[in-house]
């Protein structure tokens, strides 16, 4: 079984009724166990980074008012399985991306950990990061907007 499959398996677990999961083949044993969260506070998204030239930390940072981006969302990655977000490859050592990265289609983005699987997640396509929606080490859940970006 390969990672791909395991995630299709961990997704259709965390989408269905189950609360437990076991697959068991002649050489792995795959166990599954999905608990009831109680629901945890969570403000608003706000991006942690945003791609405004002079925009200091905690400042908003101001931008000019379109009349088309008022009907558009924006364009996000979102997150393919639930784990923990990383943007670097271990503690300590440089972002994979950070606000305003140009990034070629196959780059890393971030990992999101699940099940002590490091899953790489890789840009589909080129972009530009415009904003960082979640912080690092932070749990995240299936769907749930990642990257802000700009693929023109």
């Amino acid at each position: 079984m390969d990672l791909k499959e395991i995630q299709e398996l961990i997704k259709m677990v965390d989408e269905s009724g189950l609360t437990e999961f076991e697959l068991k083949q002649e050489d792995y044993k795959i166990i599954l166990k999905k608990e009831k969260l109680q629901p945890m506070f969570q403000p608003a998204l706000q991006p942690i980074q945003s791609f405004m030239p002079g925009a200091a930390a905690g400042k908003e940072a101001v931008t000019p008012e379109h009349p088309s981006s008022k009907t558009e969302a924006p364009q996000t990655i979102n997150a393919p399985i639930v784990g923990t977000f990383y943007l670097a490859p271990s503690p300590g050592e440089k972002p994979f991306v950070n606000a305003g990265s140009k990034v070629k289609k196959g780059d890393t983005l971030c990992i999101v950990e699940a099940m002590k699987l490091m899953n790489e997640i890789e840009a589909e396509e080129d972009l530009q990061i415009l904003s960082i929606l979640v912080n690092d080490g932070q749990m995240v859940e299936f769907g749930q907007p990642l990257f802000e970006i700009n693929t023109k």
